[in-house]
């Protein structure tokens, strides 16, 4: 299809949607204007205040290219996770994994696969000032927020450690100068989810304030059909050479089943105007009915599953999973009594800022300690069938600490400058426990009978960080700025199998330990030039680098011929160029923004699945591209208070510059399948698409308030978001492509009683759309790849949550 008739499509698309919105509010809007003209002639844009830069700035004025989510619009569509966060931005995209990392975040078509514990996300997520790099973060719930800012693109000199693809800044709320009190109870129907929000915040003396945020929510259904059927799982004993059938009940719950509970206490001291002292202590806590309650096979090669014809394979929200037979799950670690799937996320974290003010200079210095531990236990086949059965469970400890320092000037004359330093200790304790090939072994310890495979592996990491930048008014309305950050990083690693089944220890070694003891040096400079000829209008050019530090594969395996270089992967590094306009236009009612980018990504990191071994492996691909053009606007008319309209239009373009790659399961020759990839079969992705990479994303959205009779405030609001079709796969399997799509969100909110009280109507993807974040390939599927004759392997897609209706009732004093 012509770029302008797609162009044309997608705009034309976009508009229907906001069309369902402006019929509401013409005619409400003509009265208002009749009635009050002086109210009318307010209206306009409100300014947004960002940190882009670790200062506060105008987002008219920054340098770089930021989505910026203020608290209303936070609390305007109940966004208290990454992933409904992620619904906002077009061009970032999440998919929950069951393993591995627990997520891939994807932004610009520059994302990290989700399959390896050991890898870090290349979009960082920043909370409160501190870097939390692991995908996991996705089972922390964010409450009580103030903002939340998307910085585009390589984010090294500010943000540091590994956002080469960009980073997600989330700021919490800090105690208000008043008492304020806030309760909120809300149900979502089709997943049956009944959550309740509680805050209170104040002064408890003249400088030291309090805020206390609490959420918890019980979910008695789900928003996935779980239509798996009983299946028998037999294992062939090789002590006795009896085989025993073990029957593995249908999993009947809808998925997740989630309980979570969230809690937040801080404490803000202000002793003198210059001192400001902030405590923040995080708590969480995320239990589902099951670790993969998002997969779904949509795409197979034969229409139905390949283990199980009864299984079809199609786009909608259903899932096909078993419960672990009981009599294996009673003895394997990590795994319930009764078999049943669960997933359990455990979190904490507390952060400690100082900042004091002198003339001319700010001194900031931020403490921060976190953990978490997460357990599962699955069927990781994923689908049921009689023919395969992997009843797995893990237990993975994360814990980090990390300090930062900075200094920054804010002299009157020409030149200014920031100088900070930053160290970050970290662990990692994984185990895991697998199950396959249809084996046990009598004479082992229960503990280990129907097991596989035992595994371990530790990471123990630490990162020393030195960053400064100059900043130089060559003449009031032109800036040059320039910095560079400094990296020595080091990783300590281990990983082995203590057990393995002695009928498999051909393939897989028992106590043969693999050692990566890594250490990274890294310098990356950037440069920025930006001009203001008037005060509504910024230009901008930039030179960016960035950084992400190589690792180790604690998701691995050890066979007979791995060696260190299979399982440790080297830093993935990121250069090129940004630039854009910035404007505010027609006395400050249109906020219109113009960016256009090209990065160069050298050894991204991309994980790999083998299907047929189960083994996992982090890759690097030699070089990726990622080019695009952003355009932003927002439009809030002086003639029409309360009525305000927004969108965006991206075109990106994010293709393996080199890449010898793994194939995927099932790949023939005539695919593609052809060459060879560190001794095994291997295939040539250069000039292919990256993972999760669409051409064209876009949103359009609308709001409107107006005042009813007897002091109460109608609230609307519509918000649609578009992509076009991608590959969900970083290895262009064809059988993973997501269709584009339109989801549409929108609320309805009446507020009484100046504010106090609020009754809203909340809805997410009303379109109902079938969104793939990311895939794994089939396991046990997928035959002759390399060959002739080969059948590609069935996917499985981490799936974003359908339709979603919610009702909250909220009262504030």
């Amino acid at each position: 299809m012509p770029v302008n008739t797609r162009f044309g499509t997608i705009l034309r698309t976009m508009l229907l949607g906001s069309a369902i919105l402006l019929p509401l509010v013409a005619t409400p809007a003509a009265a208002q204007q009749a009635e009050a003209p002086e109210a009318a002639e307010q209206g306009g844009l409100t300014e947004i205040v960002v940190t882009a830069r670790r200062r506060e700035e105008s987002l008219q004025d920054v340098p770089v290219s930021v989505t910026a989510l203020s608290a209303a619009q936070i609390q305007k569509y109940d966004m208290t996770s990454l992933e409904k966060i992620s619904t906002q931005t077009p061009q970032f995209t999440i998919g929950r994994s069951s393993n591995g990392s627990g997520a891939q975040l994807t932004l610009r078509g520059i994302g990290s696969s989700s399959t390896s514990i050991g890898i870090e996300q290349s979009v960082a997520v920043v909370l409160d000032g501190v870097y939390y790099g692991q995908g996991r973060v996705i089972n922390e719930g964010f409450l009580d927020l103030a903002g939340v800012e998307m910085l585009k693109g390589p984010q090294a000199l500010f943000f540091g450690k590994n956002a080469t693809a960009g980073v997600i800044a989330i700021r919490s709320a800090d105690p208000t100068s008043k008492p304020e009190f806030m309760g909120r109870l809300g149900y979502e129907f089709r997943g049956k989810n009944l959550v309740g929000e509680a805050m209170a915040s104040g002064p408890l003396t003249d400088t030291l304030g309090i805020r206390v945020a609490l959420r918890a929510s019980n979910m008695f259904g789900g928003y996935f059909r779980n239509r798996g059927t009983d299946k028998t799982y037999n294992t062939f004993d090789i002590a006795t050479g009896v085989t025993t059938p073990h029957p593995a009940r249908a999993s009947t719950r809808d998925n997740p089943g989630e309980q979570e509970l969230l809690g937040r206490v801080t404490l803000k001291w202000e002793p003198v105007d210059r001192l400001t002292m902030t405590l923040k202590a995080n708590l969480s806590s995320n239990d589902t009915d099951n670790n993969s309650w998002n997969y779904v096979p949509f795409a197979c090669a034969a229409g139905t599953y390949a283990l199980n014809p009864n299984v079809k394979c199609e786009r909608k929200f259903n899932v096909y999973q078993n419960n672990i037979p009981v009599d294996i799950a009673g003895n394997q670690p990590f795994s319930r009594k009764d078999g049943a799937l669960y997933n359990r996320y455990r979190s904490w974290a507390v952060t400690g800022t100082a900042e004091y003010a002198l003339d001319g200079l700010t001194l900031t210095w931020i403490n921060n300690y976190n953990e978490n531990n997460n357990r599962w236990s699955c069927d990781c086949t994923f689908v049921s069938s009689n023919l395969a059965a992997a009843p797995s469970s893990e237990k993975s400890k994360y814990h980090a600490f990390s300090s930062e320092f900075r200094a920054q000037t804010s002299f009157d004359g020409p030149v200014n400058l920031l100088a900070g330093a930053y160290y970050q200790s970290t662990k990692r304790d994984h185990t895991q426990t697998g199950a396959f090939a249809n084996i046990e072994d009598s004479s082992q310890p229960a503990n280990l009978r129907y097991l596989a495979y035992l595994k371990r592996s530790e990471t123990e990491g630490e990162t020393l960080s030195a960053y400064g930048q100059v900043s130089w008014k060559i003449v009031p309305t032109l800036e040059f700025a320039t910095g560079v950050r400094y990296t020595h990083e080091t990783k300590d690693s281990f990983l082995v199998q203590p057990y393995v089944n002695a009928a498999i220890q051909g393939i897989f070694l028992q106590n043969s330990t693999i050692f990566g003891d890594q250490t990274f040096n890294n310098w990356s400079p950037e440069a920025t030039l930006t001009w203001q000829p008037t005060r509504d209008i910024t230009v901008y050019g930039a030179y960016k680098t960035a950084y992400k530090s190589g690792g180790f594969s604690n998701s691995g395996f050890v066979s007979g011929t791995t060696i260190p270089s299979d399982v440790a992967f080297n830093p993935e590094r990121a250069r090129g160029f940004e630039g854009g306009v910035k404007t505010t236009l027609f006395d400050r009612q249109l906020r219109l923004n113009l960016g256009l980018y090209s990065y160069k990504y050298l050894d991204l990191q991309v994980d790999y699945f083998n299907s047929a071994t189960f083994a996992f492996i982090t890759t690097n691909a030699g070089s990726a591209r990622t080019r695009g053009v952003e355009l932003e606007f927002q439009y809030a008319p002086r003639a029409l208070t309360g009525f305000e309209l927004h969108g965006s239009l991206n075109y990106n373009r994010a293709r393996y510059g080199s890449y010898i790659a793994p194939c995927y399961g099932g790949q023939s020759i005539a695919a593609g399948c052809d060459t060879s990839f560190q001794g095994a079969l291997g295939q040539d992705l250069s000039g292919k698409p990256t993972a999760v990479a669409p051409k064209w994303t876009g949103s359009l959205g609308a709001s409107y308030d107006t005042a009813l009779s007897g002091n109460a405030v109608l609230g609307l609001s519509v918000d649609t978001r578009y992509s076009s079709s991608y590959l969900a796969s970083s290895f262009a399997h064809p059988l993973s492509r997501q269709p584009r799509y339109l989801t549409m969100d929108g609320t309805v909110r009446v507020k009484f009683d100046d504010s106090r009280y609020e009754i809203a109507l909340i809805g997410k993807n009303l379109t109902n759309r079938f969104i793939v974040g990311g895939v794994v390939d089939a396991p046990n599927t997928g035959v002759g790849t390399g060959t002739n004759v080969a059948t590609p392997a069935d996917q499985i897609g981490f799936v974003s949550l359908p339709r979603t209706v919610q009702l909250q009732l909220t009262a504030r004093f």
